[in-house]
């Protein structure tokens, strides 16, 4: 998950929170374990730093340290509304931050040329003071499920205007937050935002019981759906169109350990029908390609890496796409995609929006958490639209009727591309109508 907090370039009054803060015993404890927590903490990034998991140069941003001058004065559903932001209101600095090496190398490519962008600090009291003493920011923009105590509430004490949009909470996070001790401080935080945005009125309804207004709940839409076009193709992208012409295809996309296990089954059994099929993995951990294109070697399977530079020939059976920010791409040569982290118990599925947007024939397993409310979504719009599979033969059957009925492919494709359009109409705008509302005019003035 991704947040980002925007700064008015000219100068202005520091405003004190009026907002009382809380004597809950959770606060306390929970200051009290991250204080204590720290120089441990430190020690962990170090480490997480040697292992290639934290940027080899900008870790201490963790730390709350910038490494970037400030100017004077998340994932990728967040790109829209900072683009509508800087048009609307041209005067704002804005910083971006995220927590992933792998996030962060993505956003620099595609974020405005203006926007600023850091990893977000840990949790811990001394790094929140670094990072909120040097950028002075005046407003808070999180999204989805950053909860974060010492960042909200020490945002809200320095008086800052605080948002949560796409705000989503899991059953099973709910279920700890209802917790007695833990309850107080989940109130406390929801107390700081002048504008919650819920992707759905479940969501909403768990967000009121842990302690929000319902004067500050808003329903917009989902953010995921606006998607931005694609204008920069890389070259071999491109090229790998061309070599997958003639092939049956399809995309297993953000896989996690195992699934491509059963991908590769799949494939197998689908080659005796379809001699030309083509499987395209994309693991959601791209790090994991040389290890997935390694095992699948070992089974016998032509496999080609797109970290490798390999090309698809024509026995090739499999193409590892292990790398950053290109999965969109693919979702557009390819007619029929299956989002995985999907097919085990304990996950709990990724977006949907990307594949049907592109045009694709979705498909997803059982577990996929609040992705649940997305395919609702989609299903009563066109019940075609987006297919949930309960498993491996279900997918394999799936496919083989797919692949063999090109009319029947072409509605599904047609019915998804539709629907997320559908839902992806006025997000944006109303996002933004919210926002000017309850948070740019309060934070900057009119």
């Amino acid at each position: 998950a991704l947040s980002f907090s925007a700064m008015e370039m000219a100068e202005r009054h520091r405003r004190s929170s009026n907002g009382r803060e809380a004597k809950a015993p959770a606060l306390a404890l929970y200051r009290a374990m991250t204080s204590f927590a720290s120089p441990f903490l430190h020690l962990y990034l170090c480490w997480r730093r040697v292992r290639g998991l934290e940027h080899p140069v900008k870790w201490q941003e963790r730390l709350g340290h910038a490494s970037l001058p400030r100017p004077p004065g998340e994932t990728m559903a967040a790109i829209p509304v900072i683009r509508h932001c800087i048009l609307m209101r041209p005067s704002l600095n804005i910083l971006f931050t995220t927590s992933t090496v792998s996030s962060y190398i993505l956003l620099q490519r595609v974020l405005p040329h203006a926007v600023l962008c850091q990893f977000v600090p840990i949790d811990t009291p001394y790094a929140v003071e670094n990072f909120l003493s040097y950028w002075r920011p005046e407003a808070g923009i999180f999204m989805e499920s950053e909860l974060w105590p010492n960042l909200l509430l020490a945002s809200s004490r320095k008086g800052m205007t605080l948002a949560l949009l796409n705000a989503r909470m899991s059953i099973r996070s709910f279920e700890r937050w209802m917790v007695h001790i833990a309850k107080p401080l989940a109130a406390e935080m929801l107390s700081r935002f002048s504008l919650i945005a819920p992707l759905s009125t479940k969501e909403a309804v768990h967000f009121q019981i842990l302690g929000a207004s319902p004067n500050v709940i808003h329903y917009a839409g989902n953010l995921k759906y606006a998607l931005e076009a694609i204008d920069d193709v890389d070259a071999m992208i491109i090229q790998l169109k061309t070599e997958l012409s003639g092939h049956c295809v399809w995309i297993a996309a953000s896989t996690h350990t195992g699934e491509e296990d059963v991908i590769a089954s799949v494939h197998k059994d689908l080659r005796k029908s379809f001699p030309n099929v083509v499987t395209i993995i994309s693991p959601r951990h791209p790090e994991r390609g040389h290890q997935i294109t390694t095992k699948l070697r070992q089974q016998g399977f032509v496999v080609a890496q797109r970290s490798c530079g390999d090309h698809v020939a024509s026995g090739t059976d499999i193409y590892v796409l292990d790398s950053i920010g290109e999965l969109r791409m693919l979702y557009h040569i390819s007619p029929i995609a299956f989002v995985g982290g999907s097919l085990f118990s304990g996950l709990a599925g990724h977006n949907l929006a990307e594949a049907a947007s592109a045009g694709c024939a979705v498909l997803t397993g059982p577990y996929i958490g609040h992705f649940s409310e997305m395919v609702l979504e989609l299903q009563r719009l066109s019940p075609v639209s987006i297919q949930q599979v309960s498993g491996k033969d279900e997918l394999l059957s799936v496919l083989q009727e797919l692949f063999g009925d090109a009319e029947r492919l072409k509605i599904r494709r047609e019915a998804a591309r539709w629907a997320s359009g559908i839902l992806a109409n006025g997000v944006i705008t109303r996002v933004w109508a919210l926002l000017d509302l309850f948070v740019m005019r309060v934070a900057f003035g009119k």
